[in-house]
Formats: C-alpha cells, sequence, structure tokens
C-alpha cells in the first residue's frame, strides 16, 4: 500500500483510496473486485490522466485500509451496501455525476449503481462480470456450478472454517485458476494479499458469498434500496462490457445475449487469451476500450466538481 493513503469519512466507514489526475477532470471511479485490491487498477489510471480524466480508487469495505467506524455494525457484503458506499464517496468528493470502471464486484456494484442511481452515472463499465437483472443471482447450471465450487465451498459452515483458517491461500486459489498460467507473479500477490488482512475481510467475503444462496444477516439501512432493486429489470446507462475469453471463473457464454437488458447504449468487448483480470492481463487493451467509452458518453460540464 501506499505511504499516504487519502480517506473519506461516511456514517459507517472511514474509505481508502487512492487518486490521480486533474481535479477538474470528469471523476472516474474504479472499483475492485474480489479477491483483488485497488493495485489492479494502477496500468490502467495513468491512461485516464494522461486524457484528462480525474480517477479515484478506493478500497471496498474489508478491504486494505478501509475501516468500519463501529464494532456493531453489520457486516454486509451486498451489492447494495457496496453500491452506498460509492455513492456516500463521491458525494464526499462533491461530484453529482461520475462515471464507474469496475471489475468483478465493482462490476456488479456498477450495475447497481445504474439500476438505483442512474441520475448520477454518465457511463458505467464493467469487467468480467455480466449484468443480474433485479440483482437476483439465479441458480447456475451445472456446468457454471463447478467453476463456483468457491462459493458453495464458503455457504458450508465446515468451508467457511477452512477459509478462515487460510484465507491468503483460499485467494490464491482463485488468481491460479480463473485466468491463463503465468499472469502474475509472487511479489504482486503477495503485495496486494496484504488488503485481505484487514480484520473485515473474512467477514465481508464470507456475507457476500453465503448471501447469494442462504439466509444472512443484512444491515437494515440497505432495506429500501433492495426493495428498489428487485424491481428494476433494465438499464438506461451506457454500459460497455469487457469480457476475457479465456475466464475461468465467468466465460464468455455468462455475458452473452444481454443488449435486451439495456434501453441505452450497450457494448460488448471480448480480449483474446485474457482471462478474469483484465485491467491486469491487458490493461493497454483495457484502457482503450474504458477510455473510447469514456470520451463517447462523458460530458465534461456535467462531470465537473461541484463548489
Amino acid at each position: 500500500m501506499p505511504d499516504q493513503i487519502n480517506t473519506a469519512t461516511t456514517d459507517i466507514l472511514e474509505i481508502g483510496y487512492e487518486t490521480g489526475g486533474p481535479h477538474d477532470g470528469p471523476l472516474v471511479l474504479l472499483l475492485h473486485g474480489w479477491p483483488e485490491d485497488v493495485r489492479g487498477w494502477r496500468k490502467v489510471s495513468p491512461h485516464l490522466e494522461q486524457a484528462g480524466f480525474r480517477w479515484v480508487a478506493p478500497w471496498s469495505r474489508g478491504f486494505g485500509p478501509t475501516r468500519f467506524h463501529s464494532e456493531d455494525t453489520i457486516r454486509d457484503g451486498s451489492a447494495v451496501a457496496l453500491t452506498q458506499d460509492a455513492i456516500d464517496l463521491a458525494d464526499h468528493l462533491n461530484y453529482s455525476k461520475f462515471s464507474i470502471v469496475g471489475h468483478d464486484w465493482g462490476a456488479r456494484t456498477a450495475y447497481t449503481l445504474a439500476a438505483l442511481f442512474p441520475n448520477r452515472l454518465s457511463c458505467i463499465t464493467t469487467l468480467a462480470l455480466s449484468y443480474s437483472p433485479r440483482g437476483l443471482f439465479p441458480t447456475p447450471s451445472f456446468e457454471q456450478s463447478r467453476r463456483w465450487w468457491y462459493q458453495w465451498f464458503m455457504t458450508t459452515d465446515s468451508g467457511a472454517e477452512a477459509v478462515r483458517a487460510d484465507p491468503k491461500g483460499f485467494a490464491r486459489q482463485q488468481w491460479e485458476t480463473w485466468s491463463p498460467p503465468g499472469w502474475f507473479d509472487e511479489a504482486e500477490f503477495k503485495d496486494t494479499a496484504k488488503s485481505f488482512e484487514n480484520p473485515d475481510w473474512m467477514d465481508i467475503t464470507l456475507n457476500a458469498y453465503r448471501s447469494r444462496w442462504k439466509e444472512e444477516p443484512s444491515d437494515d439501512r440497505y432495506a429500501p434500496l433492495r426493495k428498489r432493486l428487485a424491481s428494476v429489470e433494465t438499464l438506461s446507462t451506457p454500459a460497455l462490457m469487457i469480457q476475457g475469453d479465456a475466464d475461468n471463473c465467468d466465460p464468455p457464454s455468462e455475458s452473452e445475449g444481454q443488449d435486451p437488458y439495456f434501453t441505452g447504449n450497450y457494448q460488448r468487448a471480448l480480449l483474446e487469451g485474457v482471462g478474469h483480470f483484465p485491467a491486469r492481463e491487458a490493461p493497454s487493451a483495457v484502457a482503450s476500450e474504458v477510455l473510447s467509452h469514456l470520451k463517447r458518453f462523458t460530458c465534461s460540464t456535467l462531470n465537473q466538481a461541484t463548489e
């Protein structure tokens, strides 16, 4: 982690984040996934800076330096909770309108933002994860269930205990199997995995996955958002979906034929030979696609920081 970390104080969190680019540029929130952290954006963000965008990459709740104010707050890892965190961060930064580039969990947050707060967004770019209408988690096919073994594993109590005993080892399993071999080195995983030392990482991880398939504690403050999300089928926000064609977690078949769910502009870009971590595996290609999308749908006069 960098020596100096920016922080934003919200009602329930102290959010750590990295940032760069001109202060008067259009804001782009870079939302990381699981098991990841802000390091995943470090080869993409310089391209955004050079193009005049201001980028902010926060550590999600339960990751890195981001902390809850109270031990009593339910460690809710749901998409609506992460969505409210993104809105709170943008409010702290005094931006009324912004764009999102989100990977994995960050992609789900981007879709949820587009469903619940479309007036706040210029456009979204999602990496690796397809859209789930109404925020639902339908039972996947047998083939996809095999890829999602880690979710079922954590849903069992004995599996959750095993993950608690070796969280970094569990995370490494995903890094080693979700993309073609050789895309990361030991030092990079070790540095990223420091974010998993957050005291809430395990609780947020378990809540996020277990709550998809069984009843888990949820924070009542997000109940209105959950209710609204359940009624949203289509998204009007311009969207770009970037998919690696060698993704062994969420393969291209999972993101095919989604055009009917987008009433605004929707595009899907397939990257050859790229797995589940496109921003790390093919940063130049990702940056090119993202910038093309941002320049098309971001209006600088609407994205200036408010005074």
